[in-house]
């Protein structure tokens, strides 16, 4: 991948954007689209859509969301110590010994997650998020409250970086990632001559409650939908493969099925794919895919789903790590699916 593109997805993975606080991403987003766009739009959800051909009779949505898990202040000491809640699925027990950074109404404060010394008797084996504790180096609560409020939002302090040239870590790859790869595939399209529309959205909220996907797909209402997401890599130490399944990181993109899932949307994949001579993996979601493709898909009359997954070591830890040939692939899959489409693609599974 060229440098300015690494340098583009490790912009948006140093820049905090806990769910319901997207607002200084998206602006970087919409920076970077703009030029390969035919028009740029938001919404009051937040969300941002970058339109392509919108003349088409068929509209294909992209949805890749922009925000992270984070803590969010409930409790300030005496003392003057923080104490948090989750705002998504955080791991409180990867949260020992992190630096943060605590999202204020005028300043970025930074802070230490404290731990208890093994020596006063260590971490409890039930150790939760209420166990949890920030200092930033006040005398007291008075002094803490100059800078921060209930409610305000905070993020691990960590860099992102590039692993042997091949992997990118850090946190909240779930999902800037997602966000990165409809950014580039709205770049690849733009001198493109395609036969469908494209609405490329930058989403929000999808930690919480998935309401930017809702939403999106409701205001523009698509003909089909694809989540552009990660899923749980599996080939790492401890992890039970013969409960979880074989993802494997540089093994291709990931395509679900499940009740969810439309198999027509399924099968272009899986035929341009095969095309393009790419591997592609498999996960199971068969109730749901808690992604903002279960939002999409019961908006309006109903919108025809799929999802497309990055695989992902670590997932909601500070060191969450995705291969970038993996990210290239999908770009590629979702642009070669695109272009090849005619626009009179039936998604009713009971026509042939």
């Amino acid at each position: 991948m060229e440098k300015e593109r690494i340098d583009f997805l490790q912009e948006l993975l140093h820049t905090p954007s806990p769910s319901s606080m997207e607002m200084e991403i998206q602006k970087k987003w919409i920076k970077y689209v703009e030029p390969f766009a035919d028009e740029i739009r938001t919404d009051n959800a937040g969300n941002v859509i970058a339109v392509k051909n919108e003349q088409a009779d068929f509209h294909l949505l992209l949805a890749g969301h922009s925000d992270e898990i984070a803590f969010v202040v409930n409790r300030i000491d005496e003392r003057g110590y923080v104490y948090v809640d989750k705002m998504g699925g955080i791991n409180p027990k990867a949260a020992i010994g992190m630096k943060v950074e605590i999202l204020g109404q005028d300043k970025k404060v930074p802070g230490v997650i404290g731990v208890n010394a093994q020596h006063h008797g260590g971490i409890k084996g039930d150790f939760d998020v209420a166990d949890l504790f920030i200092d930033c180096g006040s005398k007291d609560k008075a002094e803490t409250e100059v800078d921060i409020q209930i409610g305000d939002l905070v993020v691990y302090r960590r860099q992102s970086e590039v692993l042997k040239d091949r992997y990118v870590s850090g946190r909240g790859l779930d999902n800037r990632t997602g966000a990165f790869i409809v950014a580039e595939v709205m770049r690849k399209l733009a001198e493109q001559d395609i036969n469908i529309g494209v609405y490329g959205v930058s989403t929000v909220n999808e930690e919480t409650n998935m309401g930017g996907a809702y939403f999106a797909a409701a205001g523009l209402e698509p003909d089909a939908a694809l989540a552009l997401d990660v899923t749980f890599a599996t080939d790492y130490p401890s992890v039970d493969t013969g409960k979880y399944g074989d993802i494997r990181l540089d093994g291709g993109p990931v395509l679900a099925k499940g009740a969810p899932i439309n198999r027509k949307l399924n099968q272009l994949l899986e035929k341009n794919a095969k095309q393009l001579d790419m591997d592609v993996q498999y996960e199971l979601t068969p109730r749901l895919t808690g992604t903002d493709a279960d939002k999409m898909r019961l908006t309006g009359k109903g919108v025809p789903i799929s999802l497309v997954s990055l695989p992902l070591r670590y997932m909601h830890s500070p060191v969450e790590t995705a291969s970038i040939k993996d990210i290239e692939e999908e770009i590629t899959l979702l642009v070669e699916m695109i272009t090849n489409m005619t626009g009179k693609e039936s998604l009713n599974p009971l026509e042939d």
